[in-house]
């Protein structure tokens, strides 16, 4: 990581925060397949209103999303492709750990 001033860490720490929520990486992926309203993500999530909307603020927040009004609807989408990315660079980084302590903890029982 190269150098940044200590105001461009917190915005990264902010940006992270966001996403160290299973909650808010369910939206995450439910809103990869397409745009959605917050009733569709309500219904999609299985949880209320008021949590997703929360949720959703939270991810608007840091960035990571982008909403508009459609009539008394508010839509929300990944605001940048390279969100998805940074995803699926961490879900790919976390399964090649569990399959590394799965390995390990496997050498463990076998005396």
């Amino acid at each position: 990581m190269k150098k940044v001033s200590t105001d461009a860490m917190e915005q990264v720490a902010e940006y992270f925060r966001a996403l160290a929520e299973p909650r808010r990486l369910r939206l995450l992926s439910e809103l990869r397949q397409a745009e959605r309203s917050v009733g569709q993500l309500v219904e999609a999530l299985g949880a209320t209103q008021s949590n997703v909307s929360k949720h959703l603020e939270v991810l608007f927040d840091a960035g990571l999303l982008a909403r508009e009004r459609r009539g008394t609807s508010t839509i929300y989408r990944i605001a940048e492709a390279e969100t998805l990315q940074l995803c699926d660079l961490v879900c790919g980084n976390v399964a090649r750990i569990a399959a590394r302590r799965a390995g390990r903890d496997a050498g463990l029982g076998g005396g």
